[in-house]
């Protein structure tokens, strides 16, 4: 078992390079906070579009097929479940009501060809709230996992933490801490390997050690794996130290009079097309997403 390879989600794709990766680190959290803000109070016709918006982009970057499994495959088998799982449950809450006609009224035909109920198969009915909560469910769902994986595989840490340092300077002037915010998250996201590398390591060593857990009991198992998380908080905490100690022993002392600068941000022509297309994108939005008030 390899977690490295098995959760690929949010790791950097490093090759091939992709025209997604040449994009400028602010304008793609710009066009990922527009795909997190966009599904809100859309039909659910703006809904799936963003969702083949999405595969168009992804189709169109030319990401390795491998790659696009491991990315999509998964996802795209839960959003479906939860489409399945939505549009069959009940539209609403199941309160006893009294009906305000009497029983004897002769109800009339419908004039028109409307119907709620869009098809019943034995106990499993589909209504047209159902249908349209599932949309909204799977498809929100789907964006927000994807575009947030989509931007980190195609963007590099150093790349994310200088975009977000970047869009949040005018935050200085109420003193807040924007370089210390930057460092963290770069801590942060360079830790993320070694945390799945620890789990990894003490997973295998459980595994080899050929454990019967059937004869062990719920009790002792219990313990086993508590010593195993006391392990990796162990190791975790060593990690930490052993980063800290480097980073003083290289005579850092503070985000603001030491300043690491790892990349350089620079809008080039493919930045402003983007730019250009992200009002474009919001014009569509206004105009045609039908808010759903």
């Amino acid at each position: 078992m390899d977690l490295l390879r098995s959760l690929p989600l949010g790791l950097y794709l490093e090759q091939p390079l992709t025209w997604l990766h040449h994009i400028d680190s602010r304008v793609k959290l710009i066009w990922l906070m527009s795909f997190l803000a966009a599904p809100i109070l859309a039909d659910p016709i703006w809904r799936l579009g963003l969702v083949a918006f999405l595969i168009l982009i992804t189709i169109t970057a030319q990401i390795p097929l491998r790659v696009w499994k491991q990315q999509m495959g998964w996802l795209l088998l839960i959003s479906c479940f939860a489409f399945l799982l939505v549009s069959i449950s009940a539209d609403g809450l199941a309160v006893s009501h009294q009906p305000r006609l009497p029983e004897s009224q002769i109800v009339l035909p419908q004039p028109t060809a409307y119907s709620y109920i869009i098809t019943k198969v034995g106990v499993l009915t589909v209504t047209r709230r159902s249908l349209d909560l599932a949309i909204r469910v799977s498809t929100l769902f789907f964006t927000v996992v994807y575009s947030t994986n989509l931007f980190l595989l195609t963007t590099a840490p150093e790349e994310i933490t200088a975009g977000i340092e970047a869009l949040l300077k005018p935050l200085r002037r109420l003193h807040l801490p924007v370089t210390e915010i930057a460092l963290t998250l770069t801590l942060s996201l360079r830790f993320i390997p070694l945390v799945l590398e620890e789990v990894q390591n003490l997973v295998r060593s459980v595994t080899t050690r050929a454990i019967n857990w059937k004869k062990l009991g719920v009790k002792k198992s219990l313990q086993i794996w508590l010593l195993v998380a006391e392990r990796l908080l162990e190791n975790l905490l060593m990690r930490s130290a052993q980063i800290a100690s480097a980073m003083t022993v290289r005579g850092f002392t503070s985000p603001d009079q030491h300043q690491m600068q790892w990349h350089q941000l620079k809008l080039r022509r493919g930045d402003w097309i983007a730019g250009i297309c992200l009002l474009i994108f919001w014009g569509l939005r206004v105009l045609y997403g039908n808010f759903a008030i």
